[in-house]
């Protein structure tokens, strides 16, 4: 799939009021759009052969017109269940914040689990794109925590 395809599908699923959701894979990449209740789409793609870092489009809330751009994210996820936290403790700074440039190994939050605190590391250094997870919410094994934007 290539941009003008992607921008096409876009454009259609963005003026068509009635379809609030689309799914298609063709040749090892999933696209789904899903209209959110603001009617504004968002779409999102993730290549089958790529796991750890998968291509993400991301629409601007502009409601007649969506804009596309395509980055190369790398994920860090839950290596186990427990509770996810941003700093050492209540009244200190989190470790990390968007756009924070981190270096591999860096300590990104903590996750308590049976009373022990587990230091989660960077596996790559880069920029911080996003926070996927709020502080002191319960997290599953394999759930995305961070989208980092690797250099």
């Amino acid at each position: 799939m290539n941009l003008k395809e992607l921008k096409e599908i876009i454009d259609i699923v963005t003026s068509n009021e009635s379809i609030e959701e689309l799914e298609i894979e063709k040749s090892g990449v999933r696209l789904r759009i899903r209209r959110s209740s603001n009617h504004v789409g968002s779409v999102s793609t993730a290549s089958v052969a790529s796991i750890a870092a998968s291509p993400t489009i991301t629409s601007a809330p502009a409601p007649s017109k969506v804009l596309a751009e395509i980055e190369e994210l790398f994920y860090i996820k839950s290596p186990i269940v427990g509770t996810f936290y941003t700093a050492p403790n209540p009244d200190s700074e989190p470790f990390v914040s968007v756009g924070d440039m981190v270096e591999k190994g860096s300590v990104l939050c903590i996750i308590e689990a049976m009373k022990l605190m587990n230091e989660i590391e960077s596996e790559v250094a880069g920029e911080i794109v996003s926070v996927l997870v709020e502080n002191g919410q319960p997290v599953e094994y394999g759930e995305r925590l961070f989208a980092i934007r690797p250099r």
